[in-house]
């Protein structure tokens, strides 16, 4: 074990798998040269060579595309995206084509794209944005999210190693500040299986990525008031634990779906519906969902901030479900 960054994890789980299979390699925009644009890919070129770190055109598409085809012939492509919000350009390679190729065909599409997301350093509009439930919508597709260094390199491993495409959503705002014991072995953390970040008898937050550090400071601020607040950490949206989140609703009977994604169509919303179908006679107040509005991500730090779901919406929102 040792304690390593966000960013050092994924780093390592992707060198990781490069050195145990030969059929995985790396392409994307300034991966090689560069290392890139977050530096997860520093001396990869050097190690590896340029046939396995790729440095590709200016063209999402054709990446995407590219992958598709390698991995139809039997090879495990990572597709970096410097910015989640840039996959839209291969939304056609990526929805039309690898998400059902599986499904029409029976063909193995084992895509990884590594999707640097959410918000928190003024990054603007284009850089900003937190994708991940037009994605979940997809058949075909999985999505995960990791929220701490371990599982940054655990969910890694096995994204490389799953048949189908996987949407890797790593977080840009936890790279540098978020530290965690990390094994030194390869170590794979099962997709769709959530994880209980701190346990709670009052009230449960369900929520993924980096608004578990900003649900964890709103428990603690709670825990002065006597009000125990238990954190599942989702960990995938795509499939998602609906056991491990029906048992908390269960345990404390009042929820709040939390998520840096706007509000509206969110994945907070599919969470809310389920439990609302399945757990509403266990349920002592509505459920609540606290998301960023229905606008682009703004540009101005003040902005951005009134724009991302605080640690003080987080506790208000709490406060006010412990008090119904």
């Amino acid at each position: 074990m040792a304690e390593k960054t966000y960013l050092q994890a994924i780093s390592d789980g992707l060198r990781e798998e490069m050195r145990r299979d030969k059929r995985v390699f790396v392409i994307g925009e300034d991966v090689g040269v560069y290392g890139g644009a977050f530096k997860v890919t520093l001396g990869f070129q050097e190690e590896f060579g340029p046939w396995r770190v790729i440095d590709a055109p200016l063209a999402e598409s054709a990446i995407i595309g590219g992958c598709t085809g390698a991995a139809i012939m039997g090879m495990r492509p990572v597709a970096e995206m410097q910015f989640a919000d840039f996959i839209s350009c291969g939304w056609d390679q990526l929805v039309t084509v690898a998400a059902k190729q599986r499904w029409r065909a029976g063909t193995p599409i084992p895509i990884t794209v590594r999707l640097p997301s959410g918000g928190g350093f003024s990054g603007g509009p284009f850089h900003s944005q937190n994708p991940e439930s037009s994605f979940a919508h997809i058949p075909g597709l999985k999505c995960v999210c990791p929220a701490t260094p371990e599982d940054a390199k655990g969910l890694l491993a096995s994204a490389i190693q799953d048949p189908n495409p996987v949407l890797y959503f790593e977080h840009k705002h936890l790279y540098r500040r978020i530290k965690g014991e990390v094994p030194d072995e390869r170590i794979t953390v099962p997709i769709g299986k959530a994880r209980i970040h701190q346990e709670g008898e009052d009230l449960s937050v369900i929520t993924w990525g980096a608004m578990v550090y900003t649900a964890a400071e709103a428990a603690q601020e709670l825990a002065g008031d006597d009000v125990s607040v238990e954190i599942v950490d989702l960990r995938s949206v795509m499939p998602w634990d609906k056991a491990a989140v029906l048992e908390s609703v269960r345990k404390t009977s009042k929820v709040l779906v939390l998520h840096e994604d706007t509000r509206t169509g969110g994945f907070g919303a599919e969470i809310a519906a389920t439990i609302a179908e399945e757990a509403f006679e266990d349920l002592d107040a509505p459920v609540k969902r606290l998301a960023a509005p229905d606008t682009p991500v703004p540009f101005s730090p003040p902005l951005e901030k009134a724009f991302i779901p605080q640690v003080a919406d987080v506790a208000a929102g709490l406060r006010e479900l412990a008090e119904y």
